[in-house]
Order: structure tokens, then C-alpha cells, then sequence
């Protein structure tokens, strides 16, 4: 359509003009003439003023949107940024980083005047007092320097006010952290309930009274059978008081008959490990049973401990830093039992919703009694898999204790460590299973 057009770019205030062989102009009015002489035959009875005002008009906008095409054509590029510019720094002529402490300075020598004064520091001036403070000597006299960071105006006052301010931060943050963990009024009554529970199933060591005994208490042998029969008395009765204890766990009590079997008799052993571990006394190395028979290290293992008293001990000592309090306790105790992912459960899910929300009051409560410590809660749930894993070698001291006692095995004890034998071999089975299937796929391929 357009045979020639040329575009010359002018200064403000010029005016573009486009030179062509047929005007789009041109064009225009022979479209416009077109089309008055088509109107004209079926609107004969428009006025011709009323076509030239309705022509005018079409002029006007055409004007229009051609001049904001030269202004979209005239207008200049826009000007590059300045290049930046760095100030020095006021004390050792490096590239400053801002106005700190009242002067323009660098990191370097910001840092070095903030911990000289939050620390007092005191130097010393080897030479005369009077050393040249640049990019290259900053560090070789930190007297000078710092005294040359008062003579540019340094303040003392500023450092002091930051680190103010620092600390209402801090001291917020640390309210903030205070009020943000607080147990609901549901989840407060959960842990009314397990404290008292624990409580009254399993009393404090400052409780008992402590008594001793000398028997086998110089080395260890395989096994003191004085001791075995303590033993195994005081640990019938403190499976009888984790099963009070369970029955007492919000909740415990609705699931199946099965499932309540099945997860007293898995955690059992963990619970009594953990019991006994939080009546440890460091200093002595000893433990204390629940009717204040407090034995040591030898003497436990003598009783039927046997090579499971170390491990036992070893945990003892990790729990100590923890400083758990009997609430904690109950609670770590009542996940201990409330847990899905035990085996043969008929309804997992179920558990696992009870399971819940004694997470989350042990997680609110640890963090509430140490708001500076809120690693506390995961450290807690760690020790699980520690208790677990000390009940496995239970399971096998059960087997060699079987053999070294004279008679049979207690039996409430022989029951609840059943359960955990036979979870042990059909863990070894399926282990040796999908080993073989894993083999004898292997070896297909």
C-alpha cells in the first residue's frame, strides 16, 4: 500500500513529517467520500452540516493519535545511572560501607570499634603512639587505631545504644517465644492426667527411703540368685504399675482388647527401662528401685542384667542433661506406649491419634519449662529409638537368663517379654525374607 516512507527523527519542538506517494491521508478522505455518497443513498434526509461537523471530528482524533505518535517517536533515550561512588572510610581511607557509630566507616574498623568497646579492651602502643592508620597498617597497632576512631568522631554512646537495643530484641523475642507456647485448655487436662498418673504409679527418688545391700557387690559373676529373686520380685510389681499407669492414659482404654495387649506388651520394657533410668544417682553410680533397694552398678548386673547393664547405665547418664521432671516423664512414657507404628495393631490409625496430642502437650510443656531450650522436646523423642533398642538386647537377655536360673521364669515377666521375643524373630524373618526375595530377584535379572 505504501510505495515510499521515509521517518526523520527532529529535536522538541519540530515537527515530523512523512512523505509518501499515497497518503494514508488520502486515503482517508476517498474512504470518506465513499462513504458519504453510500449513507447519502439511504439517509437522504441527513443535513450536509451534519456531515461536515461529523467529518471535523474525524479529523480531530486523526490529529490526535498522530501526535502522540511523534511524541512516542520523538522522545530522547533515557540517561545512564551515574557510576557509584564510594566515600572512605574515615579511619583507614578504605571504601566505606555507611555511616556507623557516627562517621563514615568500613566493616573492618566498624567491628574492631564495637568489640573494643563492648569488651573494654585495653592496647598497647609499641613505638611512639603516633603509627599510621591506613588500608594496609589498620592491624598492625590497634592503640592507634582505636585512638584514631575517637579523634573522627567515633561514639561510645552509639555502640552502647545498639547494643541495648540488641538485647530488647532479644528479651522480646524470648517473651514472644514465653507466651506463644501455652497448653490449651484440653491438652492442659491430658496433662494433669498422665503427671498424676505417673505419680501415683511411680514415686520420685526423694520419696523412697533407700536401703542397701552387700551381697555380690565386689565383682561381677554371672549371676547373684539372692539377687535374681529381688529382682524379679520388685520388677513384677512394676509391671503391674506401668499396666495401672496404661489403663489410666487418656484414651488407652477405648481401643480393641488386642491392641491394648499388644501395645502394653511392646512398650512395657521400655517403660521400665526409662523408670529406673530417671532414679539414677551419678555420683554413687547406683539405681533405686521402687521400695528404695538401691544396688550398683555390679550388683544390677549381677541380679540378671548381665551384659544390658552398661547399655542401661549409658543411657541413664544421657538423660541426666535433659532434666526431666515427672511430667516429662509421664508423658515420654505414655508416647512410649501410645505408638502406631507397633506391629499386629488391628487399627494403627486409631493409636496414632492418640498419640497426638500428648506430642503436642510434652512439645508445649518442655518448650514452656525451658524457653531458652527448645531443642529439648526433639532430644526427648529421641530417646525412644535408644529405648528401643536397649528392649531388643532385653529380648536376648531373656533367652540366656532363661537358662541360667535354677527355676522357671516369673510369670508376668515371661508374658510381657514374650510378646517381644516373638516380635524379634518375625522382624528377623521378614529382614531374612526380603533379603531372599531381593536375591532371587537379582538373580532372575
Amino acid at each position: 500500500m505504501f510505495d515510499y516512507l521515509e521517518f526523520q527523527a527532529f529535536g522538541p519542538g519540530e515537527i515530523m513529517d512523512f512523505y509518501t506517494a499515497s497518503s494514508p491521508a488520502c486515503m482517508l478522505q476517498e474512504q470518506d467520500q465513499d462513504q458519504d455518497q453510500d449513507l447519502s443513498a439511504f439517509f437522504p434526509e441527513l443535513m450536509e452540516a451534519d456531515w461536515q461537523q461529523h467529518r471535523c471530528s474525524q479529523s480531530v482524533g486523526s490529529r490526535s493519535s498522530s501526535s502522540s505518535s511523534d511524541d512516542h517517536f520523538a522522545s530522547p533515550p533515557s540517561p545512564l545511572p551515574p557510576p557509584r561512588t564510594y566515600k572512605p572510610c574515615f579511619v583507614c581511607q578504605d571504601k566505606s560501607s555507611g555511616y556507623h557509630y557516627g562517621v563514615s566507616a568500613c566493616e573492618g574498623c566498624k567491628g574492631f570499634f564495637r568489640r573494643s568497646v563492648q569488651k573494654n579492651m585495653v592496647y598497647t602502643c609499641h613505638r611512639d603512639r603516633n603509627c599510621i592508620i591506613n588500608k594496609i597498617t589498620r592491624n598492625r597497632c590497634q592503640y592507634c587505631r582505636l585512638q584514631r576512631c575517637f579523634a573522627v568522631g567515633m561514639s561510645k554512646e552509639s555502640v552502647r545504644n545498639d547494643r541495648n537495643r540488641t538485647k530488647g530484641k532479644k528479651e522480646e523475642v524470648k517473651m514472644t517465644i514465653m507466651e506463644t507456647y501455652e497448653l490449651t485448655a484440653e491438652l492442659g487436662l491430658i496433662v494433669e492426667k498422665i503427671c498424676r498418673a505417673h505419680r501415683e504409679t511411680f514415686p520420685s527418688l526423694c520419696q523412697l527411703g533407700k536401703y542397701t545391700t552387700n551381697s555380690s557387690s565386689d565383682h561381677r559373676i554371672q549371676l547373684d540368685l539372692g539377687l535374681w529373686d529381688k529382682f524379679s520380685e520388685l520388677a513384677t510389681k512394676c509391671i503391674m504399675k506401668v499396666v495401672e499407669f496404661a489403663k489410666r492414659v487418656p484414651g488407652f482404654t477405648g481401643l480393641t482388647i488386642a491392641d491394648q495387649i499388644t501395645l502394653l506388651k511392646t512398650a512395657c520394657l521400655d517403660i521400665l527401662i526409662l523408670r529406673i533410668c530417671t532414679r539414677y544417682t551419678p555420683d554413687q553410680d547406683t539405681m533405686t528401685f521402687s521400695d528404695g533397694l538401691t544396688l550398683t552398678r555390679t550388683q544390677i548386673h549381677n541380679a540378671g542384667f548381665g551384659p544390658l547393664t552398661d547399655q542401661v547405665f549409658t543411657f541413664a547418664g544421657q538423660l541426666l542433661p535433659l532434666q526431666m521432671d515427672d511430667t516429662e516423664s509421664g508423658l515420654l512414657s505414655a508416647i512410649c506406649l501410645v505408638s502406631g507404628d507397633r506391629q499386629d495393631l488391628e487399627e494403627p490409625s486409631k493409636v496414632e491419634v492418640l498419640q497426638e496430642p500428648l506430642l503436642e502437650a510434652l512439645k508445649i510443656y518442655s518448650r514452656k519449662r525451658r524457653p531458652s531450650m527448645p531443642l529439648m522436646f526433639p532430644k526427648a523423642l529421641m530417646k525412644i529409638t535408644d529405648l528401643r533398642s536397649i528392649s531388643a538386647k532385653g529380648a536376648e537377655r531373656v533367652v540366656t537368663l532363661k537358662m541360667e536360673i535354677p527355676g522357671s521364669m516369673p510369670p508376668l515377666i515371661e508374658e510381657m517379654l514374650e510378646d517381644l521375643q516373638n516380635l524379634e524373630k518375625h522382624s528377623e524373618e521378614e529382614q531374612n525374607s526380603s533379603t531372599h526375595t531381593n536375591t532371587a530377584s537379582l538373580n532372575s535379572t
